[in-house]
């Protein structure tokens, strides 16, 4: 009985162990993009990054009031919200002089399209592969 026992504890412990291993491992591939917004324009004009998990942190450098960010996959029409990467939305708009992050976003390879709508600027690509 004392072997199942000790069976069962060394099972159990390897099991949480690896359950906290693979949840730190999960938070190791988070990446995060910078992207800084002055009056009118983003200061990063188009960015290529590969496949994976992204926070996107968006500061508002007198851009406006507050700022935001819309990112579409490239040739879906952005003025519809409902083809809008909603994760990449920052969580709180950007308030002037602040800094804000996003949900982390999953990109498959291919090409997107971000913007700001509150501080209106062009819409740049963001291309993954």
């Amino acid at each position: 009985m004392k072997k199942v026992v000790s069976i069962l504890v060394i099972v159990l412990a390897f099991t949480f162990n690896s359950n906290a291993q693979d949840k730190m491992m999960d938070k190791a591939v988070v990446k995060t993009i910078a992207l800084e917004q002055t009056p009118g324009e983003f200061t990063e004009k188009g960015l290529t990054v590969s496949p994976g998990t992204y926070v996107f942190e968006i500061s508002n450098n007198h851009a406006a009031e507050k700022v935001g960010l819309v990112l579409v996959k490239k040739g879906d029409d952005a003025s519809k919200p409902e083809n809008h990467i909603k994760t990449a939305y920052v969580t709180t708009a950007v308030a002037d002089g602040k800094t804000e992050k996003s949900n982390p976003t999953t990109l498959a390879a291919g090409e997107y399209v971000y913007f700001c709508p509150l501080n209106p600027t062009p819409q740049y690509t963001l291309t993954v592969q």
